[in-house]
């Protein structure tokens, strides 16, 4: 059984802009590149997908985030450290007065 081919993203693009070209069959580049002709029809798409994706955006990426949103979750990892140390303690005082081990 043969293992399965993992293609470097470069090689993909490389492959799906030929095939944007048109300037070879996918029979053609199948053949080329040992690669399938419906993997290359595949890539193709995602590519002209991603191509609008990209000449589309207005604005900030929406995946940053916003200076205001950091605050907030730096100030809710502080607030969770603190109740995680006073449970801590609270348990440890918890085993002393009663003598028992968890």
């Amino acid at each position: 059984m043969m293992k399965r081919k993992n293609h470097a993203p470069e090689f993909k693009a490389k492959v799906a802009l030929e095939a944007i070209r048109e300037e070879m069959t996918l029979s053609e580049l199948a053949k080329k590149y040992g690669v399938h002709s419906t993997q290359i029809s595949t890539w193709k798409r995602a590519a002209i997908e991603n191509m609008v994706a990209t000449f589309g955006r207005r604005g900030p990426d929406p995946d940053t985030p916003s200076s205001a949103d950091i605050a907030k979750l730096h100030s809710k990892i502080g607030q969770l450290v603190v109740e995680r140390d006073f449970l801590a303690d609270a348990s440890v005082q918890l085993l002393r007065t009663r003598g028992k081990k968890w």
